[in-house]
C-alpha cells in the first residue's frame, strides 16, 4: 500500500530521473558530434545565373542598431539587378525617421531598397514578415535581425545550396559582437555556441528535424508559402515554420563554416526577457507540432529527437517543481524514516542532469576550437545562470502549457554605443558606455522578483538545516540555489525600480 511518504519520494526521484534524461540527451549530442564531425556534406551545384534574392530586416524601435545593419546589407556583394532590400519596420519611435533617411540615401544611389512600414503590429514579427513577403520580388528571402551584421559575401557564397530543389532554408552559425563585455555575455555566448556548433550541426548531419533560428538565414519563398506561411500563434514563429516545412517534405541546411555576428543582451533583465519569449514559444510549438510529428511517417529515432528538442524548456519547470515542492519534504521524510543513505541516489542523478549540460557547453567550445581553459573557468557562471533562469523559464513554460497568450517583446540592444569588437575584451570603458546607452531602450523587467526572494529564503533555511543535519552531499547544490535565486531576485527588483524611475 502506497503511503504519502512513498508518493513524495517516488515523485521526487521520478522528476530527478526526467532531468537526468535531459542531461543524458545533451551528452548524446556531444557523442554524435564526434561521430559526424568529419562528415562533410556534398558540395552543391552552382546556379547558371544568380537568382533574385530579397533581404528582409525586421525591426521594431531599434534606433541604436538600425543604421549599422542597413549599412551592412547595402554592402552585400551580390548583383544589384538581382537584389532587393526590405527594411520591415513596425517602429513607433524615431527609428522610423532614421530608416527613412538612410533608405532614401541608398535608393538615390540606385540600390533597390524599400522601407516597408506598418502603422500596427498585427502578428508582430511573423505578421510583418508575412506582409512584406507579398511585395518581395526575390525567389529567396534572407532574414537578418536588426542587431546582426552580415558579411558582404555571405549570400553569394551560400546561395548555391538552393540548387537542390528540396532545400527550403539555409541557416548560418551565430557569432557574437559583444562576447567579452561581461561574464553574462560570455556565458550566453557559450550557450549559443553549443546550440549551433553541436546541436544544429548534429541534427543536420544526422538528417533529424531542426530549426531556423529567426535570423541569419535564407528561405526559399515557395517553401514558406507551401508550409502555410509565417504564423503568429506562437512566440517562436521561426521554430514553428521550420517544423511545418520539414513535415511537408522540405529539407533544411545548416552551415557551420559561415558565421554571422549579432549582439547579445547586455544585462540580466534583457536576457531573461529574451529567454522567457524563447522558452514560452518553444513550449507553444511543442503543443502545436509534436502531435503532428508523432503522427508523421518519419523514423522513430527522429520522433524521439524532436521530442527532446521541442520539450527541452520543460526542464526548468520540472526542476522548479521538484526543488520547491518535493525536495524539502523528501529530505524531512528521509530523516524521519532514517533512510538518509538514499542521498547517494540523488547525487548521481544531479551530477548526470547538470553535468550533462556542462559537458555539452564545454564541447561547444572544443568544436569551435576556442580556449578549453576559458571554457572551464566559465562553468561556475553557467551553473549559476541555470538557477537564475529557473523561475523565469519555468513561468514561461507554465504559461504556455496553460494557453496564456502574450505579445512578442523585443530584446533591447545597445548597438555600436556599447558593443566591443569581436575577439577583444572591452569590458572596461566600453562596458560603461553600454550601460549608459542601453538605458535608451530598457528591458521590460520580468515579473517574479518577490517569488525569487521567497525561493532564496526557503533554500537558505534548507541549507542551514542541511548543515545542522550534516547533509554534506546536498550542501553545494543548496548553496547554488540560494545564491542563484537571491542574485536573480536582486536584478529583477532593481530592473523594476529603474523602470519606475525612468
Amino acid at each position: 500500500m502506497l503511503t504519502a511518504s512513498n508518493v513524495v519520494l517516488f515523485l521526487h526521484f521520478s522528476l530527478l530521473t526526467i532531468l537526468c534524461l535531459f542531461g543524458l540527451h545533451r551528452m548524446s549530442i556531444v557523442w554524435r558530434w564526434f561521430k559526424y564531425k568529419n562528415i562533410q556534406p556534398q558540395r552543391p551545384e552552382a546556379f547558371e545565373s544568380y537568382p533574385r534574392v530579397t533581404i528582409q530586416i525586421p525591426l521594431f524601435n531599434e534606433k541604436l542598431v538600425v543604421e549599422r545593419v542597413i549599412h551592412a546589407v547595402a554592402k552585400v556583394d551580390y548583383p544589384h539587378d538581382k537584389l532587393q532590400i526590405q527594411i520591415v519596420d513596425d517602429s513607433t519611435d524615431e527609428t522610423y525617421k532614421l530608416v527613412a533617411g538612410v533608405v532614401a540615401d541608398y535608393a538615390s544611389q540606385g540600390l533597390d531598397i524599400q522601407h516597408v512600414h506598418r502603422i500596427h503590429r498585427e502578428g508582430f514579427k511573423a505578421g510583418a514578415l508575412k506582409e512584406a513577403m507579398t511585395v518581395a520580388s526575390g525567389e529567396y528571402i534572407a532574414i537578418f535581425d536588426a542587431d546582426f551584421v552580415p558579411s558582404p559575401s555571405i549570400i553569394k557564397d551560400t546561395i548555391n545550396e538552393f540548387t537542390n530543389d528540396k532545400v527550403a532554408m539555409v541557416q548560418f552559425r551565430w557569432e557574437h559582437l559583444n562576447r567579452y563585455d561581461s561574464s553574462l555575455t560570455q556565458a550566453q555566448a557559450m550557450m549559443l555556441d553549443s546550440h549551433f556548433s553541436l546541436e544544429q550541426q548534429v541534427r543536420y548531419k544526422s538528417k533529424a528535424l531542426f530549426n531556423f533560428n529567426g535570423t541569419a538565414g535564407v528561405w526559399r519563398k515557395a517553401a514558406i508559402v507551401d508550409a502555410g506561411n509565417w504564423s503568429a500563434d506562437t512566440l517562436t514563429e521561426d521554430l514553428d515554420l521550420s517544423y511545418r516545412a520539414q513535415l511537408k517534405g522540405w529539407q533544411l541546411v545548416y552551415i557551420n563554416d559561415y558565421g554571422c555576428p549579432g549582439e547579445l543582451p547586455g544585462d540580466m533583465n534583457a536576457f531573461k526577457s529574451q529567454q522567457h519569449r524563447w522558452a514560452k514559444g518553444g513550449i507553444q510549438v511543442m503543443k502545436k507540432i509534436l502531435p503532428k510529428v508523432w503522427r508523421s511517417k518519419i523514423k522513430l529515432k527522429y520522433k524521439v529527437e524532436a521530442t527532446f528538442h521541442l520539450s527541452n524548456n520543460l526542464a526548468y519547470f520540472i526542476m522548479l517543481v521538484d526543488t520547491t515542492f518535493l525536495l524539502v519534504p523528501s529530505l524531512l521524510l528521509r530523516e524521519q524514516l532514517q533512510i538518509s543513505s538514499i542521498l547517494w541516489i540523488d547525487a548521481p542523478l544531479l551530477v548526470l542532469s547538470s553535468g550533462g549540460h556542462l559537458i555539452y557547453f564545454y564541447f561547444g567550445q572544443v568544436a569551435l576550437r576556442k580556449s578549453k581553459l576559458q571554457a572551464l573557468k566559465n562553468m561556475p557562471r553557467l551553473l549559476l545562470l541555470g538557477v537564475q533562469l529557473a523561475y523565469n523559464n519555468a513561468k514561461a513554460a507554465s504559461e504556455a502549457l496553460m494557453g496564456h497568450q502574450s505579445e512578442f517583446v523585443r530584446t533591447p540592444k545597445a548597438g555600436d554605443h556599447g558593443v566591443g569588437r569581436q575577439g577583444v575584451d572591452r569590458a572596461g570603458e566600453q562596458g560603461k558606455m553600454s550601460n549608459i546607452n542601453a538605458g535608451v531602450y530598457k528591458a521590460i523587467s520580468p515579473q517574479g522578483g518577490a517569488v525569487e526572494v521567497c525561493l532564496g529564503l526557503i533554500y537558505l533555511v534548507v541549507f542551514l538545516w542541511g548543515i545542522h543535519n550534516e547533509q554534506w552531499l546536498m550542501l553545494p547544490f543548496l548553496l547554488l540555489l540560494v545564491i542563484g535565486f537571491f542574485t536573480t531576485a536582486f536584478s529583477t527588483l532593481k530592473g523594476q525600480y529603474d523602470l519606475r524611475l525612468g
